[in-house]
């Protein structure tokens, strides 16, 4: 693995500054992930050391850029929608340049249908292509071609990459990108490339710059996270790296995601029950309750392990509450193996699922199984599944009424005089209060919900 250094590119800035007659505005959309979302927060931080501005609107922008995501079809679907869209606009300023970049750009299919069917999209280019941007552009204002780069993994980590981070409080941390699990409904490996975990030494300068600049919650990014540590010098393994991190002196609170529960280890679970600044919600995605299905998808652990692993962390870390990610529909999947999810769903009493009905996506093995079930059996498969789950969920958030929680104040909340915070085990309450809190940590009473929100009250005056 290639460890560079991201350096200001003075003549593709040079190149961009002659061209317009004011400074150009950039309009930059990101689609899927927390990944992608960090990946578009260094896209806006490039073009403007670049010389671009950037702007809310496209109808405003001399620069539009689609950064996408492939792991759903629904999604490939609204970014080609959202850039035929785009083609008045062209035809009303043939100087204004589209570009799509990110996932669905590391798809040599993707590519080729860019390259024929839509011959107003000026860039494409992958995941690991932010750096070269500013030449990309460049190159295209001066050769006045487009620049559709045929896909390819580029085995380097770019560190002190600039960046305009969406908030001022919140930030997304990669530790490491890409992943081997290869599981056989996922393109992830395939767009994303195989792990690389940056050096701690990199992760920790920037962890401490983000404290001393005040934000209050850091999440830490990796396709999979406790993977971390392969192909560094010095050994180090996830739980390490948050003891390190920990050390850093201030007021915040640390996430973590994704988490692979066949990496998940008791010493992660330990470090977690430790550690004050770590959260006491884990994330741990198990996609399925039959152990046939979970074999078929390579997930590499039972529902007997998975199970075990809950237990030793309900032992370990007082009040720790859980949100996962289940498929529904998986290719062969039988009435059988699905009741054997229902199943697991009661066990485990999750705080939060993020359920999904499988999508086919080409290039991957679960692709090319049988899959007889028709979308209408999955469809209600999927809302069995989501009673199921509010029936255990609902009452648990109610049961919280009483407590009087710390919550990271975040947006305006829906009805008018209210604000949204989320606390320790991810979910969000809705309380009054003025726009001021908005970052900031706050004492609330919980006095209620409404189906998974929470309801409350601010209990003190102060500010904490």
């Amino acid at each position: 693995m290639e460890n560079l250094t991201y350096t200001h590119n003075a003549e593709a800035a040079s190149v961009i500054a002659r061209f317009y007659d004011s400074p150009p505005m950039a309009y930059v959309h990101s689609y899927g992930c927390q990944q992608n979302v960090n990946d578009g927060e260094k896209i806006r931080g490039v073009l403007l050391d670049t010389g671009f501005g950037i702007c809310e609107n496209v109808e405003q922008a001399d620069l539009i850029l689609f950064n996408t995501c492939a792991v759903r079809e629904h999604a490939e679907q609204r970014v080609f929608g959202n850039v035929g869209a785009l083609k008045k606009l062209k035809e009303k300023n043939p100087r204004l340049i589209i570009g799509i970049c990110g996932c669905m750009a590391q798809q040599k299919h993707i590519v080729e249908k860019l390259r024929a069917s839509y011959p107003y999209v000026d860039l494409v280019f992958g995941v690991d292509g932010i750096d070269r941007l500013p030449a990309m552009i460049a190159q295209r204002l001066q050769k006045g071609r487009r620049y559709l780069e045929d896909p390819r993994e580029r085995n380097a980590v770019v560190e002190e990459m600039p960046i305009r981070r969406d908030s001022g409080f919140r930030a997304w941390l990669p530790i490491m990108y890409g992943c081997d699990n290869f599981c056989t409904y996922c393109i992830v490996p395939y767009v994303r490339g195989r792990e690389r975990s940056r050096k701690p030494e990199h992760i920790l300068a920037e962890f401490r710059d983000l404290v001393s600049k005040g934000y209050k919650e850091i999440t830490l990014l990796g396709q999979n996270v406790n993977s971390y540590g392969k192909g560094l010098e010095e050994p180090m393994d996830f739980s390490d790296l948050l003891n390190l991190l920990c050390t850093v002196p201030g007021e915040y609170q640390i996430r973590f995601m994704t988490s692979h529960p066949k990496d998940a280890s008791r010493k992660l679970i330990d470090t977690i029950a430790a550690q004050d600044h770590l959260c006491k919600h884990i994330h741990l995605p198990v996609q399925s309750g039959s152990n046939r299905l979970l074999q078929q998808m390579t997930r590499h652990y039972t529902v007997e392990q998975y199970l075990d692993l809950v237990g030793y962390a309900r032992q370990k870390i007082p009040g720790v509450t859980f949100s996962s990610d289940i498929i529904v529909g998986f290719p062969g999947e039988t009435e059988d193996d699905f009741q054997a999810t229902l199943d697991l769903i009661e066990k485990v009493r999750y705080m939060q699922l993020f359920t999904f009905i499988y999508s086919k996506r080409e290039g991957t093995r679960a692709a090319r199984m049988p899959d007889p079930t028709t979308h209408a059996e999955k469809a209600a498969r999927m809302d069995r599944l989501l009673k199921a789950q509010d029936a255990i969920a609902f009452p648990m958030v109610a049961a919280m009424a009483g407590q009087t929680v710390r919550v990271l104040a975040e947006a305006a909340g829906r009805n008018p005089g209210t604000i949204n915070g989320r606390l320790d085990n991810n979910l969000v309450v809705e309380f009054p209060g003025q726009q001021d809190l908005i970052g900031q940590y706050v004492n609330v009473r919980l006095t209620g919900s409404r189906a998974a929100l929470l309801t409350g009250e601010v209990a003190q005056s102060n500010r904490t």
